[in-house]
């Protein structure tokens, strides 16, 4: 049965390069269409400070022995982001729902972690700018350049300008992305 099979490289979407992510065996190339591949970001640019950040890919494409996939989601390791909230401080979630420039629809969870306990209503303005925030931005960029300001932490920076005009900010995280459609094509 395993010597029948083939390896094929994974290669990561354009947005991040098309870097080899992993290698995977299958019997035939349509084996493989479907398959979810998940990596680090840390492994995928050489740092590992970026480790805790995981990425999650389909792959779409094979072509000979290389399989090429597209992005459908991110994700932060629990263990990171349990380690960033202490005693007597404010999580904030917030969870949204937008759509980029070319139509791809995509589901962000960002978290604010204040450095004290604040009150409901900073809580809910806090909220309510990262909403207007993260939806201006998915309106004006592509999907690509999108999702590599949530993943790289630009989107991240953002956010942290806006919320610490409420009170002392400790950490800004984006830590989910899950694409929820594509357009077709």
């Amino acid at each position: 049965m395993w010597k029948k099979k083939t390896w094929y490289d994974i290669h990561a979407p354009s947005m991040f390069g098309e870097t080899k992510v992993g290698e995977t065996p299958a019997s035939e190339p349509a084996q493989l269409l479907g398959r979810k591949v998940e990596t680090s970001l840390g492994d995928l640019v050489q740092d590992v400070s970026k480790s805790y950040i995981k990425l999650f890919f389909q792959i779409k494409r094979v072509d000979g022995t290389k399989a090429f996939t597209e992005f459908v989601g991110h994700d932060l390791a629990q263990h990171f982001m349990r380690s960033q909230v202490r005693r007597r401080a404010t999580k904030v979630d917030h969870i949204t729902t937008v759509r980029t420039k070319d139509g791809t629809e995509i589901q962000v969870t960002s978290v604010v972690i204040t450095g004290r306990r604040v009150s409901r209503a900073k809580v809910k303005a806090i909220r309510s700018e990262i909403g207007v925030l993260i939806e201006g931005r998915a309106k004006e960029r592509t999907f690509d350049q999108f999702v590599q300001e949530a993943v790289l932490g630009k989107l991240s920076a953002d956010i942290y300008k806006l919320a610490k005009k409420y009170c002392p900010i400790r950490r800004v995280e984006v830590q989910k992305t899950e694409v929820l459609h594509r357009p077709p094509g």
